[in-house]
C-alpha cells in the first residue's frame, strides 16, 4: 500500500493512459498492458490481463486488493485488501489466456473475537495459502501479513481467525520500520526454512541497499534490491525447489518511471545476513513504464500452475487508477509440480 502523498503523484502519472482506457472500452475488459512493445524477454510469455470493476461483493468492495493465492484444490484464486475483505474469484480461460474472473463470494477479515478488523488493523498485504494442493476440499488455510500493525495471522478461507505466527522481536517493534506502510508487505513459505516475511522497505537499522528476509526463527538473509530510486518488496513466492521469486516496485517521483521486477534467489546458508554477502540472484524479468508498459500498482504474486502465475494491481481505491488481473508464464523456469 502506498503513501497518501504517493498515492496522488501516481494517480497524475496514470492519469492519461487510464483515461485513454476507460474511453476505449468498457468495465470489465481485457488491457493490453503492452499495446505496442515486445515481451522484455525471452523467459516472459504474457497470457492476458484483464481490468476487475469496483464492484460490492457480499457488502466487500473489490478495491486495494495486494495478495494472491490460488487454491487448486477449490478451484479458487483468493485476494485480500487493503480494506481487510477476502474474495474469491474464479479466472476463465479461453486457448489458455485469461480473459475473465468471477468475483463469487466476499467476507471480511475477522479478529480473534469474530468481529470485523477496525481501521487500523485492516491493511492485509502478503499472503500464502496451505493446504491448497493436497487433493482434500475445505482445508485450506490462509496466512496474511499487514501493516499498521506488524503481524501475520492466519485464516481459514471465509476470513475467520485461526490464530497468530509468533514474530521474531525485530519485526514486533513499530519503530524498527521505516513508516507504517513499510511494515510486513509479502509472507510465504519456503520448503526447508518454513514462513518467511519481508517488511517494504528495509528496516530502519539494517542496510538500505538490500532486501532482508526474515524467517519467523530470527535467521535472516540478504537478498540484491532492485536497482532503481524508490523500490520496495510486494510480494514473495517460495518455489518447491527451494528458490524464492521476489516482485518488487520502484516509484519514486513524477520524473521517474514505474518500474515492476521480478527476481529469483536462493536463500541459502552462505547468504544469511550474518555474513555480508547476499544471496544468488537471477532477474527474471523488468517492465518500465518508461517503455511504454500499462502499469500500475503491481503488488500481488501466485503460482497458478507450472510456470504460470497471476499477478494483481492494487487500485488505491482511486477510479482513474485500475485492479489490473495479470496471468504469465516463465516458459525457462525449471519447476517441479507441487507435493
Amino acid at each position: 500500500m502506498l503513501r497518501p502523498m504517493t498515492r496522488h503523484l501516481l494517480l497524475l502519472l496514470w492519469l492519461l493512459p487510464c483515461l485513454a482506457a476507460v474511453a476505449a472500452t468498457p468495465a470489465a475488459r481485457p488491457v493490453d498492458i503492452a499495446p505496442e512493445h515486445p515481451a522484455p524477454s525471452p523467459g516472459l510469455r504474457l497470457l492476458g490481463t484483464i481490468a476487475l470493476p469496483h464492484q460490492r461483493v457480499d457488502g466487500q468492495l473489490l478495491s486495494g486488493l495486494s495478495a494472491l493465492a490460488w487454491d487448486e484444490d477449490e478451484g479458487l484464486l483468493y485476494a485480500v485488501s487493503d480494506r481487510g475483505a477476502l474474495f474469491h474469484l474464479r479466472p476463465e480461460f479461453k486457448g489458455g489466456e485469461l480473459v475473465r474472473a468471477r468475483a463469487v463470494a466476499a467476507w471480511p477479515l475477522l479478529d480473534p473475537q469474530g468481529r470485523p478488523l477496525t481501521q487500523g488493523m485492516t491493511d492485509a498485504e502478503g499472503l500464502v495459502l496451505r493446504g491448497g494442493h493436497n487433493g482434500r476440499r475445505g482445508d485450506s488455510e490462509l496466512v496474511i501479513s499487514f501493516e499498521h500493525q506488524p503481524r501475520i495471522w492466519r485464516y481459514d478461507n471465509h476470513g475467520r481467525y485461526r490464530g497468530s505466527l509468533r514474530l521474531p522481536p525485530v519485526l514486533r517493534l513499530k519503530g524498527n520500520y521505516q513508516n507504517a506502510n513499510a511494515m510486513l508487505e509479502a509472507v510465504t513459505h519456503h520448503p526447508r526454512l518454513g514462513y518467511l516475511t519481508a517488511p517494504e522497505r528495509p528496516l530502519r537499522r539494517l542496510p538500505q541497499d538490500r532486501i532482508t528476509l526474515f524467517a519467523l526463527d530470527g535467521r535472516r538473509w540478504l537478498l540484491p534490491r532492485a536497482p532503481h530510486e524508490g523500490s520496495a518488496v510486494v510480494a514473495l513466492e517460495a518455489l518447491p525447489d527451494g528458490s524464492l521469486l521476489v516482485l518488487e516496485r520502484s516509484f519514486a517521483s513524477l520524473l521517474h518511471p514505474i518500474v515492476i521486477t521480478l527476481s529469483r534467489v536462493w536463500p541459502t546458508p552462505d547468504c544469511r545476513a550474518e555474513r555480508h554477502h547476499p544471496c544468488r540472484h537471477q532477474p527474471l524479468f523488468e517492465l518500465s513504464s518508461a517503455q511504454g508498459w500499462l502499469l500500475d500498482n503491481f503488488e500481488g504474486l501466485t503460482r497458478y500452475r507450472g510456470n504460470r502465475f497471476f499477478m494483481v494491481s492494487d487500485d488505491n481505491g482511486f477510479v482513474l487508477q485500475q485492479t489490473l488481473l495479470s496471468q504469465f508464464a516463465l516458459p525457462k523456469l525449471d519447476i517441479p509440480p507441487p507435493k
